[in-house]
């Protein structure tokens, strides 16, 4: 059993598509293996969940608020607690019968998931390897360096890095914004591709997405 927590340089950087797209890429070319799906927490009365829905039967959100805010202030505002406990067990339970578990995070790894706590401080407690998301726009290169070294702070296993195009993309743009050669060398982690901007979003194009990454890094 392996456990990926998709992280993102910030929030809107791609992180549920492309976690859908990992899942939906093992689920295809992997059959054997049991592959499970969970956000770590959601916000906002339509958002991820949702959309896991379309593609795959159980997604698992163990936690949810509806005012679109930071997790500690939409507890605040609901009068609710936020019980990491929970989140906890829905992983571990999920960890004990599937092969492969994709987590995705909530903004980036900076990102407050309680008063004490940040999604690093999660990933860094609970052992898991962490995949960064970084969208193809000017200063990501910045925004790349930053995240790996909270990683490295916290003592986060990252194991690659993947550069989305959130919006159309251009080969130009791409080598003008995420420049492959010096985030690598300025990081020192591996860049597993670029993901394209998708329109028209289904299964199979999810798969194929990613696999046009290189995965082996995995």
């Amino acid at each position: 059993m392996r456990t990926f927590i998709i992280t993102g340089t910030d929030t809107d950087t791609g992180k549920t598509i492309i976690t859908a797209s990992l899942a939906a890429y093992y689920q295809k070319y992997f059959p054997n293996f049991e592959i499970g799906l969970m956000k770590l927490l959601q916000t906002g009365k339509e958002g991820d969940e949702q959309f896991y829905q379309r593609f795959f039967a159980n997604p698992i959100v163990p936690l949810s608020f509806s005012t679109p805010v930071a997790p500690p202030l939409a507890a605040v505002k609901e009068n609710k607690y936020i019980d990491l406990n929970i989140v906890w067990q829905a992983l571990s339970k999920l960890q004990q019968e599937k092969d492969l578990v994709f987590l995705e995070a909530l903004g980036g790894l900076g990102s407050p998931v309680t008063d004490e706590l940040t999604v690093a401080d999660l990933a860094q407690s609970w052992r898991l390897d962490a995949i960064l998301v970084v969208p193809v726009k000017l200063g990501a290169i910045a925004q790349s360096v930053a995240n790996v070294a909270l990683a490295r702070q916290n003592k986060i296993n990252l194991k690659g890095i993947i550069l989305n195009c959130v919006n159309p993309c251009t080969d130009e743009q791409i080598k003008d914004w995420t420049p492959i050669d010096l985030i690598e060398s300025l990081t020192s982690i591996p860049i597993l591709g670029v993901f394209p901007y998708l329109e028209n979003i289904d299964l199979e194009v999810l798969a194929q997405a990613a696999s046009d990454l290189n995965l082996n890094y995995l």
